[in-house]
């Protein structure tokens, strides 16, 4: 058994924060999983994917499922496959906030593992 505090979820990309022993001190302020996301920060077109995918999903039927790809053709219609995966990781915040899941299959994934094509449906 470790003495590592709770995990943490990166506020950029969404995904588990690793825990690293120089970060015993300051863990509370760690927000941020690696240099990548630290300068990338989040976007106002972040905001609108998140905004997005729960319109989508408050539309549809109890249990329904959405690609992030339709959020990634709301925001941006013309333009939509750069958005891709910027709307997995919108995604993936929303997991944190506990108001969606990911799913494969049908079943729920873990958000910072998920490999290949996934759903998102309301929790």
């Amino acid at each position: 058994m470790s003495n590592h505090p709770p995990p943490k979820t990166c506020v950029v990309c969404g995904r588990e924060i690793e825990w690293r022993k120089k970060w015993v001190r300051d863990w509370d302020s760690v927000k941020y999983c690696s240099k990548s996301c630290r300068a990338k920060k989040r976007s106002p077109i972040d905001e609108s994917l998140e905004m997005a995918i729960m319109n989508l999903l408050s539309g549809r039927e109890g249990g329904a499922t959405i690609c992030p790809s339709e959020a990634a053709r709301k925001v941006r219609p013309d333009d939509w496959r750069p958005l891709m995966e910027p709307a997995r990781m919108a995604a993936r915040r929303l997991v944190d906030g506990g108001k969606v899941e990911i799913t494969q299959r049908g079943h729920a994934v873990d958000p910072s593992s998920a490999k290949g094509p996934i759903r998102i449906r309301l929790k």
